[in-house]
Formats: C-alpha cells, sequence, structure tokens
C-alpha cells in the first residue's frame, strides 16, 4: 500500500498559485491586441509546467517527477524535431516567431507545454481509471498510457486549428482537412504522447505513488489545470484581431467563426468530460473510504451472489 502523507503549506500556495496565473492566462486572451503575444504564451505554458514540478514531486517523489519531466521533454523534443525535418509523424510544417525563442527550430516554450499539459492528461486518466493509490501493473500498465494520450490528444485537437490558422504560431504547409491542420497531425500526437507515457507507466511498476491524506484537496487543483484549458477556450469566440475568413498555406479558405467554433466544441463535449468524469471518481472514493461499511456491503453482495448460484444448480 503507498504510504499516505500530509503536503506542505507552501505546496498547497504553489499548486494554487500557479493554477490562478494559468487562469489569468486564458482570460488574456480577450486581450491579445492589447498585451504582448509572447507574454500570453509564456502564461499558458510555465505556470502548468511549474504546476506539474509541484504536483508531482508530491506524487511521485522528485526522482519519479524528474524521470517524468525527461521522457515528456525527451520523446515530445525528439518528435517535433524529427517532423520538423522529416514531416514525419505530424506532417509538414514550420514554427513563426509567435512562441518566442528557437533551438534547432524548435520553441523552447513548445517543448514545455508537453510537461504542463501533459502531466495534468496523465492525472485525469490515472483518476478516471481509479488506479490512484494502486500499483501501476499488469493491464494498468497499457491501459493508463492509452487514455491518458487519448486525453492529451483531446487538448490538440481542441487547440491546433486556432493557434495555426489565427494565431499563426505555427505553419502547416501543405494545409490539412480539420481546418488547415492535416490528420497525421493528430495521429502523431497520439503516438508521441503514448510512448513517453508508456515508459513512464514501465517506470512505475515498481515505483508506487504517494497520495497524501487530503485526497480531495490534493486532487482537485490538478483536474482544474485541465478544466481550465478546457473551458478557456470558450472565450476565444470573442478572439480579437480575427479576420472573418483566413487562408491556409494550401490556398484554402476558412471561415474564423467555424474554426472557433469547432474548438469550442471539441473543448465542450471531449475535453470537458474528462475532468468531470476523474472528480466524480475521487468522490466516490472518498466516500467510499469514509463508510466502515463499504467493505461489509461489497463482502455480503459477493455471499449473496454465490448463494443463489448454488440455490439454482
Amino acid at each position: 500500500m503507498p504510504a499516505k502523507l500530509a503536503i506542505s503549506e507552501w505546496r498547497t500556495c504553489a499548486l494554487w498559485g500557479t493554477l490562478l496565473l494559468y487562469v489569468s492566462a486564458r482570460v488574456c486572451q480577450l486581450y491579445a491586441d492589447r498585451l504582448p503575444t509572447l507574454l500570453i504564451v509564456i502564461l499558458h505554458v510555465i505556470p502548468p509546467a511549474l504546476f506539474a514540478i509541484a504536483h508531482g514531486s508530491v506524487l511521485y517523489g522528485s526522482r519519479g517527477m524528474s524521470m517524468f519531466a525527461v521522457l515528456c521533454l525527451g520523446f515530445g523534443t525528439l518528435a517535433e524535431s524529427l517532423s520538423l525535418r522529416t514531416a514525419f509523424p505530424f506532417g509538414r510544417y514550420h514554427f513563426t516567431d509567435v512562441m518566442g525563442p528557437k533551438v534547432f527550430q524548435l520553441p523552447v516554450l513548445l517543448a514545455l507545454a508537453y510537461l504542463g499539459i501533459g502531466y495534468v492528461a496523465w492525472v485525469v486518466a490515472l483518476l478516471i481509471l481509479g488506479y490512484d493509490g494502486k500499483p501501476i501493473r499488469g493491464t494498468r500498465v497499457f491501459a493508463l498510457p492509452v487514455l491518458a494520450a487519448l486525453v492529451m490528444t483531446a487538448w490538440d485537437l481542441s487547440m491546433d486549428p486556432a493557434w495555426a490558422a489565427l494565431d499563426h504560431a505555427w505553419i502547416w504547409e501543405e494545409g490539412g482537412g480539420f481546418f488547415g491542420v492535416p490528420v497525421s497531425n493528430f495521429f502523431g500526437w497520439f503516438v508521441t504522447a503514448y510512448l513517453y507515457y508508456q515508459a513512464f507507466a514501465l517506470y512505475c511498476r515498481t515505483k508506487p505513488a504517494h497520495v497524501p491524506r487530503a485526497r480531495q484537496s490534493f486532487w482537485l487543483p490538478a483536474i482544474l489545470v485541465y478544466a481550465v484549458c478546457a473551458l478557456g477556450n470558450l472565450l476565444i469566440l470573442k478572439q480579437p484581431m480575427a479576420p472573418p475568413i483566413v487562408t491556409d498555406a494550401a490556398g484554402r479558405h476558412w471561415a474564423t467563426a467555424d474554426i472557433l467554433g469547432s474548438c469550442v466544441l471539441v473543448s465542450l463535449l471531449v475535453m470537458s468530460p474528462l475532468p468531470l468524469l476523474a472528480w466524480f471518481r475521487v468522490r466516490e472514493k472518498t466516500i467510499g473510504a469514509s463508510d466502515p461499511t463499504s467493505d461489509h456491503k461489497q463482502i455480503d453482495a459477493v455471499e449473496i451472489r454465490l448463494t443463489h448460484r448454488r440455490q439454482h444448480r
């Protein structure tokens, strides 16, 4: 059984502080015509990354969170760098200067984006499957990375068309069927995310997580980061400076209203249910743990079913 521990007051403040900074980033989208674009990008990337480090260091320890960061940044950077040169696995594209300084054509801030949202996507999947506090062994070693990769890919599905077609943070050189984004991009996101999640799941087989005693207050900020990521996309409907019609690199025209509407629909119908399910699972476990008769009720139910089977033989 993983050890139970208490989370320090300063770390609690750090978690909620970085969450509030991330909320401010989503609100800043409304003032994209008045604020520096790089500032908005930094607020979208740095607070979730700091949150991941603070939260993950409690759950997996400093060494475990360092391993997650190395795998996430390593696989993510490798996939992006490979695609920039060969078009595999995402497609053929290049980055503009919107996301700030680049190293070998890859923005530093983009690499950090993998860490922040990548971590909370892992946590959301962990909670939905009910694996928190349980050893990651057997089928869990494969089920958790698959779901986490889907949760991560849902994020890209909700934001890639807006960031590419409207904000021009990157350019898809051959366009694509999803508002200028090629389908190969989402395949690449799933495969890349699955690989680093799978590697971390294998690491976790012998390294159990340490869930603090205050379960709800520990999991809630991580769930909210992903929820803010989803619901914050509702604000892009009022995004300033977007022309009514945009044209991708292949010369195809797209209506801005259609792009924004589709991103919002993905956020509401695909992303938003995920943190909600995660929270329901946390509440369910908390209530079950506080009910001393719950285990006895389950045992009684099993005994009743066995009795019925014997009677029908």
